[in-house]
């Protein structure tokens, strides 16, 4: 709950400073400052594009462009500096904040210093202004301010790293902590004398129409509702791709790990039609065998979700050690 009340009042605030910077836009131009109407543009798309307001869809290409438009107005604020254009010279103090705040650490640094050459080596130029020491000092302190910000920021990301199991958009567990508990699985069915067998589901994207990835992006969270509401409470499953979803099921066999397989793929594609997504489910399911470990487990059940898509999809594949081949569909035959 606190964390859906963080989103809502952070996206009213979005769309309450990207109005604002639109009203600015509007009431520049006949003022005669175009390149200021130019500037709030760009920082209202600025806010548009950013984390505040979550997209549905295409959220690479909205990162991309929140990117772009902060590298757009980082260009328009030096060169209006370098043009003496002096409404725009305050716009240069939430600079430093803008960059380190959008822009991916590998990248903010760098601009930000390419950036802040090119504004004091504007600023020297300005002999005999009496606005030239006003600049440089209210400048450096923000900019200081904005590293101190970026630093804390890295710090407090690498320390909760450890702490983040889900995946935001399905609630899933984190791909990251898999391999681990997958050992600590095994260990324990081998231990107590136990089966335990993995799943793999797949969507079939590939098989069908080319914008299908785009919606079913946007069904992820409901998708992960309906995963956790057919698993056990000791069941854990993985997004480990984007259409990917590996379960861990202790103490079930190959036979019934196929069989509950075979229900979760009906119902995700009862779910995807429902959405008007002719989008069909693969699975493919390996038991725990002796001499397995957690690489050889997700290797096998990787390579049955792979026979179930050459043979055309929708269905269940189980992985026979005895073989190294796949061997028939474990449940069923395609669905027609």
């Amino acid at each position: 709950m606190a964390q859906q009340a963080e989103r809502f009042v952070l996206s009213r605030l979005a769309w309450l400073g990207s109005l604002a910077l639109l009203a600015l836009a509007v009431v520049s131009l006949p003022l005669g400052n175009p390149v200021a109407a130019l500037a709030a543009l760009i920082a209202a798309g600025i806010v548009w594009t950013s984390p505040a307001l979550p997209k549905q869809r295409h959220p690479r290409l909205w990162q991309l462009t929140n990117q772009m438009l902060v590298l757009g107005l980082a260009l328009v604020l030096v060169i209006a500096l370098w043009l003496g254009i002096d409404a725009m010279r305050y716009w240069l103090f939430a600079l430093p904040l803008i960059i380190l705040g959008l822009l991916p650490p590998r990248l903010g640094p760098a601009l930000t210093i390419v950036s802040l050459t090119l504004i004091f080596l504007g600023v020297t130029s300005l002999v005999g202004d009496p606005q030239r020491h006003q600049i440089i000092s209210p400048l450096a302190l923000t900019t200081a301010l904005a590293g101190l910000f970026f630093l804390l920021r890295e710090h407090k990301a690498r320390q909760l790293a450890p702490l983040r199991r889900s995946d935001e958009l399905t609630q899933s567990a984190s791909r990251e902590y898999l391999s681990a508990d997958l050992y600590k699985e095994i260990q324990r069915s081998e231990r107590e004398g136990l089966d335990m067998s993995v799943v793999l589901l797949g969507l079939d994207a590939h098989l069908s129409e080319p914008d299908a990835d785009t919606d079913i992006q946007a069904l992820l969270p409901r998708i992960g509702r309906y995963l956790h509401s057919r698993l056990r409470d000791f069941d854990t499953w993985y997004r480990v791709a984007d259409l990917q979803f590996l379960i861990i099921l202790p103490g079930i066999a190959t036979a019934g790990a196929s069989k509950r397989a075979e229900q979760i793929r009906l119902g995700l594609t009862a779910l995807l039609e429902s959405y008007n997504l002719e989008v069909t489910v693969s699975a493919g399911v390996a038991g725990l065998n002796i001499g397995d470990d957690a690489d050889t487990l997700q290797q096998s059940v990787a390579s049955a979700l792979q026979s179930a898509q050459k043979k055309g999809g929708n269905r269940v594949q189980s992985w026979s050690t005895w073989s190294h081949t796949p061997p028939g569909d474990a449940q069923g035959s395609p669905a027609t």
